[in-house]
């Protein structure tokens, strides 16, 4: 199974997750244009993929679903309520019939030898979910758009092969940065996004001597930068409690626009 952002940040979000046989995206936020470079960069072409993921409606992870979707049928799997808020989305234009696919969080779902476990997750969307895939006895989990995690959900995670997870803002940029006083509350709200510092704790309930790959995702640009939130996290991580150690990891940060590293396990 491999595992890569073509995109990833404030501007637009699209994950790829593959087996040998079955291809899937998780949220389409940024151009079809976009989407069909990233994908040809993996030697594949949106006719090989079997449907599209969307974890919550926000514009930044369904921006370029309408023209994607029509263009190739590809089938669209989210929440009722996400789906209620898309078909609402006018800028999405309309979607032939038959397109949709409700999901439940807690239910899985399968699409060839990929099965797809939706989980719910704290944001400031209508019904919003996060993914762990599973294929071949391999496994990873894709993890954005949360202001907390749960003991659930990090019981849930556990044994992941490798993650996508959320490093939004670094706190203290946050503060003192140019966002009006209720975006910054909002951010930092359990409804909001995770933090640096955040990530790396969370990270380190995750960790696991088969944990094979880290890719860190969905930075702010007017909050974060790459070499911030990969510090940070590592430092979270060696000075957590336990034996794990930054330099331990094979962590790595997702590009804003591009195809990030592979993760392949």
């Amino acid at each position: 199974m491999r595992m890569a952002s073509l995109s990833s940040g404030s501007s637009g979000n699209c994950i790829y997750i593959g087996s040998e046989n079955h291809h899937i995206l998780i949220d389409t936020g940024i151009s079809k244009k976009r989407v069909e470079e990233g994908l040809k960069a993996l030697e594949l072409t949106p006719t090989d993929i079997s449907g599209i993921f969307i974890t919550h409606e926000h514009t930044d992870h369904i921006g370029g679903l309408g023209v994607l979707s029509r263009k190739y049928g590809l089938p669209i799997y989210a929440t009722e309520g996400t789906i209620e808020q898309i078909r609402r989305t006018s800028s999405l234009g309309t979607m032939p019939e038959g397109l949709y696919h409700p999901i439940h969080a807690g239910e899985d779902v399968t699409i060839g030898d990929l099965k797809l476990h939706p989980f719910a997750v704290a944001h400031d969307a209508a019904e919003p979910v996060a993914y762990r895939v599973n294929s071949n006895g391999s496994s990873v989990a894709v993890v954005t758009d949360l202001g907390e995690y749960t003991e659930e959900i990090v019981t849930g995670l556990q044994g992941l092969d490798a993650l996508f997870l959320e490093a939004n803002h670094d706190v203290r940029m946050l503060q003192v940065g140019p966002y009006p006083y209720p975006l910054k509350q909002r951010i930092m709200s359990r409804l909001g996004h995770l933090s640096n510092e955040a990530a790396g704790q969370f990270l380190l309930r995750l960790l696991h001597p088969g944990m094979k790959k880290v890719l860190l995702g969905h930075l702010s640009k007017e909050n974060n930068y790459s070499e911030l939130a990969y510090e940070t996290v590592r430092m979270e991580v060696t000075l957590g409690e336990g034996d794990w150690r930054g330099e331990d990891l094979d962590l790595s940060v997702a590009p804003r626009t591009g195809l990030s590293a592979v993760a392949t396990v």
